[in-house]
């Protein structure tokens, strides 16, 4: 297509240019059948197969991935169970002293955690697999937009490439469902850059307004950081001439042009702030600008405060944990720029030609959008405090890249075999280049798969324990005090009313998590009438208190957790221990460990819980994959076969239960019960 077109194509190698023609041939039967599939284009879904198909997997993400950071649970989960249940931790981030996390981005998810409420009554389970579906519903929305506008607007294999980088990749597996503002950004960056693949035009002020929109709520609902994403789409609408023809006596109309279409998207994208403020002062009591804090904070905090308090990694930190989440996908997307570079030089016309001065250069334009992905790894590469779900809002720019570089290097295959060959056509039909794409598309898909898999059975048991915590051994606590009847064995399942759980509350039950504070995952999947607290650990820095367990404030009537005004006395934010909110280990009825026996290690703050059993009785056990005494191989990947498998070792991730504490709580309830 030529460059001057409303959008750019890449085009096949013109072979003409370089080599002789070929003799003409008669192309009859067989030949023929031949010739017409080389000419097919290439198989790309449509935008609602692309819906269909990436909504089947996000699902499933949705049901069987992993809670992968603490900070989810403890600033987004907790908070969203207070607002919805009344009950959760709180962290100094969501004090009202420092409000650096916004109320603003919860309470967009609280519908979706109360609509299973209407509809099944109070149980709660569902609404955290609820919240999930929802955000794997958006990430499915965002990401077929993208792949549908990189098939129409710049070429028909790099969609194809890219459906599948997305689709399979353990990253976007574990970012697509996460409760993070991260991934929040990764949504609207992600449709931002799809509206921003249209090149720009004097004429086109929909991709302008369209994408502001996207990066700038992106930035202020999500992560104000992300907004550096937006840097190569600000270079193109100022400097780049896209899709517009432009004399050079002309450029100083033309830029005063779209720098104020651009300066009127912004200040238009600039109102979303309303909202945001608004909601944010209205939950913690006071002015709150949540964007301009996070930068304060982690720019700004000074040398006694900041992100690096929470550990800091080296440079080359990002480069392995892309490696492992997307493996082959990430040399291809760091060699992207390099592969365009060495494409202008042997396959020119590849992308087209600009027809002089009036016209930008569809490598440069291509080479811009190709940066933000560069741009941000560099950025968070350079800064010492460094976490997986960072690299979250580039993760479809990553595939992007990665889908242009594949290309590029199957055109250099192309024209190679062109120039030793002195044939077109057999290039046309040769399976090589297919198969060498396939084999890269597909081996990227096996090793992510095995990925998704290792996650899931080498690390689910936090989640299956808790499970087990609600559906065993509570039901069996209110049979053993006549609280709920009991059924004969074999009863069919469809004879067995709902168990509710709400005379648990008469047991006033503690739930105890030590070292493994950080595996908690959150209230959602923690039965109503369950105190969560902490035991003392080796741990030695800030664990969150309970919202409500600060000093009391006025409610003013339009907010109606007033908890969120007030922190319990011990929030700071220099990372100091607060002795205050653990509890002794003799005050918990249940307890949550995990235990090596394999390699047993204990300390005065961190006894072998699991091995004491005259104290705890093991209720459930979940083997937990001991990462330090396995193989680096079969740690990451999961290998079927027990060859494999014998490379790791394991622990065990423990429900236990106080035998004295129970055993007098279930004395007191059952005496209740027979004076009733």
């Amino acid at each position: 297509m030529a460059s001057n077109a409303q959008h750019i194509r890449f085009r096949r190698p013109d072979a003409s240019a370089k080599t002789a023609a070929p003799k003409p041939v008669r192309h009859t039967g067989i030949l023929q059948d031949q010739l017409r599939r080389a000419q097919k284009r290439p198989w790309n879904a449509s935008f609602s197969l692309a819906i269909r198909i990436l909504m089947l997997v996000r699902m499933a993400g949705a049901m069987y991935s992993n809670i992968q950071d603490c900070d989810e649970v403890f600033n987004f989960w907790e908070p969203l169970h207070y607002l919805d249940r009344g009950v959760g931790f709180q962290t100094w981030e969501v004090s009202p002293v420092y409000a650096i996390r916004s109320w603003a981005y919860i309470l967009l998810h609280l519908f979706s955690v109360r609509l299973p409420a209407v509809l099944l009554g109070s149980e709660k389970r569902p609404a955290f697999f609820a919240l999930r579906i929802t955000l794997a519903v958006i990430s499915t929305l965002c990401e077929a937009k993208l792949y549908r506008t990189v098939v129409e607007k710049v070429n028909e294999r790099v969609g194809r490439y890219l459906f599948f980088m997305l689709l399979f990749s353990a990253g976007m597996w574990n970012a697509s469902t996460a409760f993070l503002p991260s991934s929040f950004a990764m949504y609207a960056s992600t449709l931002a850059f799809a509206f921003s693949v249209v090149p720009p035009s004097s004429e086109n002020n929909r991709r302008t307004l369209l994408s502001t929109l996207a990066y700038a709520t992106g930035a202020i609902v999500g992560w104000p950081f992300a907004l550096a994403l937006a840097i190569p789409f600000v270079i193109e609408e100022l400097f780049i001439l896209g899709a517009d023809r432009v004399a050079s006596s002309a450029r100083g109309p033309w830029f005063v042009k779209r720098s104020t279409r651009l300066i009127g998207a912004g200040l238009a994208a600039s109102l979303i702030f309303i909202p945001v403020i608004g909601l944010d002062t209205l939950a913690y009591g006071r002015l709150a600008i949540v964007p301009w804090n996070i930068v304060r904070y982690n720019i700004f905090g000074g040398s006694e405060r900041g992100p690096n308090l929470y550990g800091t990694e080296p440079w080359y930190f990002y480069i392995l944990n892309l490696t492992l989440n997307f493996n082959v996908i990430v040399p291809l997307a760091l060699i992207s720029l390099p592969a365009l570079f060495i494409t202008s030089i042997i396959d020119r016309r590849r992308l087209g030609l600009s027809t002089g001065s009036e016209q930008s250069s569809p490598f440069f334009i291509l080479g811009v959008r190709l940066m933000p992905f560069y741009i941000w790894l560099g950025i968070l590469s350079l800064q010492a405090h460094k976490e997986e779900r960072f690299m979250f809002p580039a993760y479809p720019m990553l595939c992007f890249n990665a889908a242009v570089a594949l290309y590029l290097v199957r055109g250099w295959l192309e024209v190679y075999y062109i120039k030793t060959t002195s044939s077109p056509y057999r290039a046309s039909m040769s399976k090589i280049f297919s198969n060498f794409t396939f084999y890269i598309v597909v081996g990227s898909a096996v090793i992510s798969f095995s990925r998704i898999i290792a996650l899931w059975k080498y690390y689910h048991a936090p989640q299956t324990v808790y499970f087990e915590l609600e559906t065993t051994e509570l039901p069996r606590l209110l049979e053993a005090t006549g609280l709920v009847p009991t059924f004969p064995p074999n009863t069919p399942v469809e004879e067995i009313p709902r168990l509710d759980l709400s005379p648990v509350k008469l047991f006033n039950l503690t739930l105890c998590v030590g070292k493994e504070w950080h595996r908690f995952p959150g209230h959602y999947l923690v039965p109503d009438g369950v105190r969560v607290d902490f035991v003392k650990s080796d741990f030695d820095g800030l664990l969150p208190g309970h919202f409500g367990e600060g000093p009391p404030v006025k409610d003013s009537g339009l907010w109606w957790r007033k908890g969120t005004r007030s922190a319990p006395a011990g929030l700071n934010d220099v990372n100091r221990e607060a002795p205050a909110f653990y509890v002794a280990d003799d005050q918990c009825d249940y307890l949550v460990d995990l235990d090596f026996p394999l390699h047993p290690s204990s300390s005065m703050y961190e006894p072998r819980y699991a091995a004491d059993a005259q104290t705890w009785e093991r209720v459930a056990c979940v083997p937990f994959l001991d990462a330090r005494h396995s193989s680096m191989l079969t740690r990451a990947l999961w290998m079927p076969g027990e060859k494999w498998q014998s490379l790791n070792e394991y622990g065990d991730y423990c429900l236990l239960k106080n035998r004295q504490s129970l055993a007098r709580k279930e004395a007191e309830v059952s005496k209740m019960q027979q004076q009733l």
